[in-house]
């Protein structure tokens, strides 16, 4: 008897750890399907969020057809405004939209904060390339792009430089950073608005004015 006893008592001992194995295996099995699934989840998240994202990264060679450029244009001039340390700062990007590189067209006092106060009074030397700042995405505070085709852009690029040659001296209130860019979009056709404006409000201002037209296309007489 109680051989008998001890042997049931095991056969029990060994169907209840069968059964803890089997539990252990299934909810194994079940924890890695889990997990397989989370990691296909988070894959699919993943996909959909590059799917749905605009490609940053240029066109392979073989894929581009020269002179394809944007569907808008294959240039552009990007009026720009930014923040800065007082009333802020008005400036044009321009290029190829197929390329990353950009110029950048403003003008702004040559030196330091003593330049700045000292143009309110007088006419101070002048800088017309890129600023502190410029080519900062976290410091822009309004923009408005236009296309232009190839013949176009070599007219308005050309004019650009000219400007840039021909602007030696800065004033706050006569020849500042909103009437440099606002030439531009002058000689472009573009409405222009008053100058003695925040940099913001201006290029707001000339997007509104000009209806947000994103092609320009200059006429003969230009």
């Amino acid at each position: 008897m109680l051989a008998g006893f001890a042997l049931a008592v095991l056969l029990q001992c060994e169907i209840q750890s069968a059964a803890a194995r089997e539990i252990d295996t299934r909810t194994g099995s079940e924890r890695f399907i889990s997990q397989k699934r989370e990691v296909h989840k988070r894959t699919a998240d993943a996909n959909a969020l590059v799917a749905s994202e605009p490609e940053s990264k240029p066109a392979p060679q073989s894929l581009r057809r020269p002179g394809s450029g944007s569907a808008k244009g294959p240039y552009y001039v990007d009026f720009r405004a930014r923040t800065a340390a007082s009333w802020g700062h008005a400036f044009v990007w321009y290029g190829k939209t197929s390329e990353r590189e950009v110029e950048v067209a403003g003008l702004t006092p040559a030196g330091d904060t003593l330049a700045y106060m000292a143009g309110y009074l007088m006419w101070v030397p002048s800088e017309t390339g890129a600023s502190y700042g410029d080519l900062d995405p976290q410091y822009l505070t309004a923009s408005y792009r236009v296309y232009l085709n190839e013949p176009d852009a070599k007219r308005v690029f050309a004019y650009i430089k000219k400007l840039q040659a021909s602007s030696p001296v800065w004033n706050a209130e006569i020849s500042n950073c909103t009437s440099f860019i606002g030439d531009i979009a002058n000689f472009m056709g573009l409405k222009v608005p008053h100058r003695w404006q925040r940099p913001e409000e201006y290029v707001n201002s000339l997007k509104a004015m000009n209806g947000g037209r994103p092609i320009v296309h200059l006429t003969s007489a230009q």
